[in-house]
């Protein structure tokens, strides 16, 4: 069986993020997700990587579907992706007040841009075209495309939907999950509560169990958001992001 692919949003160090670089390796993480650099800072953000042992295994960027360009627009981020060998760019994709068809239209273009460099398009499961399973599926049908997927969140899907199941949701759409966010939550709507994995009502080992046996086995990226009202100092920060590997390893996750 395939090893699952453990990586670390480095702003799950919030303030700390710098800290990401030296102490994931010391847990066993050699996997980030970060912000596309710039072209003219795409070898210098590859050579501190490469100074980690680290890779990019996903890059966050804008899709601009409010622009026609969508796709050449995007041109940049998956240059920068290429360079640094993540197979994954996570995006964030409102339609707002565009006509659904020609958001679709705009996400399948940019589809084949990706397509073209053998990159996936992981959608957030944030509102309005991921906001839940039943929205996913209408996008994903819409857009009818093998390079965007859904970048499924375990906690997100509880903050924005009132009496939903992590798991049953993400079974409604495991053909179209190209990428994950794991998140521990609360279950509350609206309620900004992402503890460290194990303290909240996340099923990890379920997720992780139902997602490989359906051929998935990665990126699995750590989204560390924290609570409302707290603040950690950097070595709490990063005990933080420790306990949650360990969590992970401790109920069976092949990590």
């Amino acid at each position: 069986m395939p090893a699952n692919l453990l990586a670390c949003r480095t702003a799950s160090y919030g303030k700390f993020s710098e800290s990401a670089y030296a102490h994931l390796p010391t847990i066993g993480v050699h996997h980030v997700e970060i912000n596309a650099p710039a072209p003219d800072q795409v070898d210098e953000v590859k050579a501190r990587l490469e100074h980690h042992e680290l890779s990019a295994s996903s890059l966050q960027c804008p899709v601009e579907i409010e622009y026609g360009d969508v796709d050449a627009r995007l041109t940049p981020h998956l240059d920068a992706a290429a360079a640094l060998g993540a197979g994954t760019l996570f995006v964030s994709v409102q339609a707002g007040e565009l006509d659904r068809s020609l958001a679709y239209e705009r996400l399948h273009r940019a589809g084949i841009r990706a397509a073209e460099y053998g990159i996936t398009i992981g959608m957030e499961t944030h509102p309005d075209l991921i906001t839940n399973a039943a929205v996913a599926l209408e996008t994903m049908r819409g857009v009818d495309h093998p390079n965007v997927r859904v970048n499924y969140d375990t906690a997100n899907i509880h903050y924005y939907n009132r009496d939903v199941d992590h798991v049953d949701e993400m079974e409604k759409v495991i053909d179209y999950i190209g990428s994950m966010h794991l998140k521990d939550t609360d279950g509350r709507y609206k309620t900004w509560c992402f503890p460290t994995f194990g303290e909240g009502i996340v099923d990890f080992k379920t997720v992780f169990d139902r997602l490989n046996a359906h051929g998935f086995h990665g990126p699995f990226t750590m989204e560390i958001e924290g609570v409302e009202g707290e603040s950690l100092n950097e070595e709490e920060t990063c005990r933080r992001v420790a306990d949650s590997v360990a969590h992970l390893r401790s109920v069976g996750c092949d990590v």
